[in-house]
């Protein structure tokens, strides 16, 4: 029988955890005469009752298996541990625990990598229905800028819902940096692609753990982490501060051989500095973003700490297994 395993990242979701495990179950209960499933609840260092509920899960079924973190560390490093721990299954899925990810959906992406030969069926947002019209703006600016800056290319509403097959999981996690954005590494590894619309429904309980401050790290972290196109900028800059200073000049001469009395070029010298300052400015801070970077990665600190678990958490294979 094939084996699937189900990545569940959970940050504060003591308030659905409940409807999620029942409504997973039902999904898991269908499947049950062709595939052994386990639920892999990651804890991301909640500072509710979610590790209890999910600790309670556990010693009702022994599919649950639970691993808890020592403090908050984000959903990205909540699924690399995931998926390095369920590296040894056949399929392994990824969904979140606030029930906007239909588990519905699971049947027909199993379809898709165990019969039609895919090795991923993942779900793209279909619309923005319930979000507000700035974060749709954002949203769809972000994937604009990064599929033009980037060579990965991301398809635009993308989700981190899917079901994987073994090997790409094996080339997901074999990716050492620090800082990760999936949406990024899940374009750049490749492979056979099936993409699903599916429509977002609302949280089941509870609120959005994505505050727009939250949001705007990600992108940052998508746009460095997959170009570096902006540490051209500084050419850019520097051509177009050495064209404006031309122009400056010449009307600068231009405008004191017509009227010698007249006075205005210093304030115009002046704009011009600090405009080139500016530009300066913004370059080095960029520069500095991925310096910054460097010396993150360059510590290679572990992405995650495990407090609990019930399990192990694995990432050992070799080449041909």
């Amino acid at each position: 029988m094939k084996t699937l395993a189900l990545i569940v990242p959970c940050f504060n979701e003591a308030d659905v955890l409940a409807m999620f495990y029942e409504e997973t179950s039902k999904v898991i209960d269908s499947l049950r005469d062709r595939y052994q499933t386990e639920l892999v609840f990651v804890d991301d260092g909640s500072r509710d009752d979610t590790l209890r509920i999910i600790k309670d899960l556990a010693s009702r079924n022994s599919a649950v298996k639970f691993i808890s973190f020592s403090r908050n560390f984000g959903k990205e490093a909540a699924m690399l541990a995931g998926m390095e721990y369920a590296v040894k299954a056949d399929y392994i899925g990824i969904l979140d625990a606030d029930l906007q990810h239909s588990p519905e959906l699971i049947p027909e992406m199993l379809h898709f990598v165990d019969e039609e030969g895919y090795d991923v069926a993942a779900a793209n947002r279909e619309d923005r229905e319930g979000e507000s019209k700035l974060k749709s703006f954002l949203s769809e600016s972000f994937y604009k800028v990064i599929n033009r800056v980037s060579e990965t290319k991301i398809t635009e509403s993308a989700q981190d819902f899917r079901i994987m097959k073994k090997n790409v999981v094996k080339a997901i996690i074999s990716m050492p940096e620090s800082i990760r954005f999936s949406k990024g590494i899940f374009s750049w590894v490749g492979f056979n692609v099936k993409w699903i619309g599916h429509t977002n429904r609302e949280r089941a309980a509870g609120e959005t753990k994505w505050s727009l401050t939250k949001l705007a790290k990600y992108a940052v972290d998508g746009i460095l982490g997959f170009t570096t196109s902006p540490l051209r900028l500084s050419f850019i800059f520097a051509f177009l501060s050495a064209f404006i200073g031309a122009v400056a000049f010449i009307y600068g001469v231009i405008r004191n051989i017509i009227n010698p009395l007249y006075a205005g070029f210093i304030p115009f010298i002046l704009t011009g500095m600090f405009f080139i300052g500016f530009l300066l400015l913004l370059s080095i801070g960029i520069i500095g973003e991925y310096l910054a970077r460097v010396y993150t990665e360059s510590k290679d600190r572990p992405k995650y700490i495990v407090a609990q678990t019930n399990t192990q958490v694995v990432y050992s294979f070799s080449e041909d297994e």
